[in-house]
C-alpha cells in the first residue's frame, strides 16, 4: 500500500502556504488564523463534519454545497470562506486539518515564534497556558505558540510537542510505564 502521508503533507503544504501568501498580502494573516481555528472547531465539534471532510463517497459539488451552506450559517467570509470553497471544489477536503496546522506553523514562523502541540486532559486555564508557554519559552529561547487539544484518555498530565521533541508526562502513559515493569519483575 502506497504511503499517502506525505502526498497528504505537501498538498497541504501546499494549499496553506498558498493562503497564507494571500493572507499576508492581505494584512489579515490574524483574521485568517482566527477563522481557520473556528473551522477546526467546527469540525472537531461534529462527527458529519468529519465524514464528509474525510469520506470520498460524496461528490466534489456535493462536498461544495455543503461546505458552501456551512461556512454561510458559520459567518466565514472573505478568504477563508473563499478557500475553503475552493479545496472542495478541488476535492482536497481530507487534507484540510493538515492544511490548518500547516497555516498555524506558517504563521507562527513569520511571528518568529516556534509551535508547539499539546495535549492535556481537560482545558487549561489561561493561567496555565500563559505558564505552559513561559516555560516552553525559557526552554526554547523563541515565543511559543500554543495548540492545545483536549483529549480526556490521557487521564491527567501533559504530553507537548516542540518540533520533533515531545514529553510525555501524561498519567496513562506512567500507568502504562509501570503496568510494563510489574509484568517484568513478576
Amino acid at each position: 500500500m502506497a504511503d499517502t502521508s506525505q502526498l497528504i503533507s505537501g498538498v497541504a503544504e501546499r494549499y496553506a502556504s498558498s493562503l497564507f501568501d494571500l493572507a499576508l498580502e492581505a494584512g489579515s494573516v490574524e483574521a485568517v488564523g482566527a477563522d481557520l481555528t473556528r473551522v477546526q472547531a467546527l469540525i472537531d465539534g461534529s462527527d458529519d463534519l468529519k465524514r464528509l471532510i474525510v469520506s470520498p463517497v460524496f461528490s466534489a459539488d456535493d462536498q461544495f454545497k455543503a461546505i458552501s451552506a456551512i461556512v454561510a450559517k458559520a459567518g466565514i467570509s472573505g478568504l477563508v470562506g473563499n478557500f475553503l470553497k475552493v479545496v472542495a471544489r478541488n476535492r482536497r477536503l481530507f487534507t484540510l486539518p493538515g492544511m490548518i496546522k500547516a497555516f498555524r506553523l506558517i504563521a507562527a514562523r513569520h511571528r518568529g515564534e516556534i509551535s508547539a502541540d499539546v495535549t492535556s486532559a481537560h482545558a487549561l486555564t489561561a493561567a496555565q497556558e500563559n505558564e505552559l508557554k513561559a516555560t516552553l519559552k525559557s526552554v526554547t529561547g523563541k515565543d511559543v505558540a500554543v495548540n492545545v487539544t483536549v483529549d480526556p484518555s490521557i487521564l491527567g498530565g501533559l504530553i507537548v510537542k516542540v518540533g520533533s521533541r515531545q514529553i510525555d508526562t501524561s498519567l496513562r502513559t506512567k500507568l502504562s510505564t509501570l503496568k510494563l515493569a510489574l509484568k517484568e519483575v513478576g
